[in-house]
């Protein structure tokens, strides 16, 4: 399930599903590329159109007496004007479409922080966290299993091993593992540590969130439907509201996770954003966990860190003293 939201059949989801049906969300997509086809097919069109009245213009003149060659002539600079006017629409649509596209403002660090952004060739992060004196980053458990070596498939870079999984000793239903949250970590490589930023977490092109000392991880409780959120998976900036909350149990061949606090949201989601952080009211929430007809799914973050034996970075350096 390397990169993947867990997808989920909303058609046997206990208690969320008339509301993420209700609310349907927005998707916010890459916009360039939309800007470029539409300039693309405006300019073609535009060239086929020049190319046949040019065509039939020049014959027309070679073989039209003086007054029809005038009356061409007066065409064909209408024509030209024409064409010049849909030359300059389609360049000043191209720049309003890249006027309007989000970019990013905020500096990239060296190392970079990953919080709240795609692990290239995983999932994506959630938060960094202590473990002892280690320095994690949670994510999703169904990203990656236990001890899996995480590397840059395009640089080859150490990056981290995965940790443990959030799963208690027992669970009352059959076939099922029961756990606070969806929930594992990464041990982040000692080179990959951003130091001086342990606190931070990445919005993309909306900036970063800085954590104060005085931040406090939110639980199940803490979390109402209605609640302002946002995630920035994949590297695209999407935000939304709650939708719903309630328990996640299926069959266990069809997903064997119970978690007793699963919460439905408005923001679309895709593959490559488990694992990513969600914020509420700016507040570190959850970890994205499902897809329910293409809406966000996450469990809280609170206690996860519990069960994981985790403590929140909220200082630059975590509370520890960097090498």
């Amino acid at each position: 399930m390397t990169g993947k939201v867990a997808e989920r059949p909303v058609t046997h989801y206990s208690g969320l599903l008339g509301p993420v049906r209700a609310h349907g969300g927005h998707e916010i997509a890459p916009s360039l590329s939309v800007g470029s086809d539409r300039q693309g097919d405006i300019a073609f069109g535009a060239g086929l159109r020049w190319r046949h009245l040019r065509s039939a213009m020049t014959t027309r003149i070679e073989s039209a007496p003086p007054r029809e060659m005038r009356r061409s002539f007066r065409l064909l600079r209408i024509t030209l004007v024409a064409l010049l006017g849909l030359t300059l629409a389609s360049g000043l649509y191209t720049v309003g479409r890249a006027v309007t596209t989000p970019h990013r403002t905020t500096p990239i660090y060296d190392p970079p922080v990953l919080a709240g952004q795609f692990v290239p060739g995983y999932c994506s992060a959630g938060f960094y966290a202590r473990h002892g004196s280690e320095i994690v980053l949670t994510t999703s458990e169904h990203c990656a299993d236990v001890g899996t070596v995480i590397h840059d498939p395009t640089t080859g870079t150490f990056l981290g091993v995965i940790g443990p999984t959030d799963q208690e000793a027992t669970c009352p239903y059959p076939g099922h593992t029961c756990a606070a949250s969806d929930m594992n970590y990464i041990i982040v490589a000692p080179a990959r540590i951003p130091w001086g930023h342990l606190n931070v977490v990445d919005m993309g092109t909306d900036g970063y969130r800085v954590l104060s000392a005085a931040t406090v991880p939110l639980g199940c409780s803490d979390i109402s439907v209605g609640d302002p959120i946002e995630i920035d998976g994949r590297g695209i900036y999407r935000s939304g509201t709650v939708a719903e909350k309630g328990d996640n149990l299926y069959p266990a061949n069809e997903d064997g996770s119970y978690l007793p606090c699963m919460l439905a949201s408005s923001v679309q989601v895709g593959g490559g954003d488990s694992g990513g952080s969600v914020l509420d009211r700016g507040i570190p929430a959850g970890v994205t966990s499902r897809s329910f007809g293409g809406n966000l799914g996450f469990t809280p973050l609170a206690g996860g860190l519990t069960e994981l034996g985790l403590t929140l970075c909220t200082d630059p350096d975590c509370g520890l003293t960097p090498p």
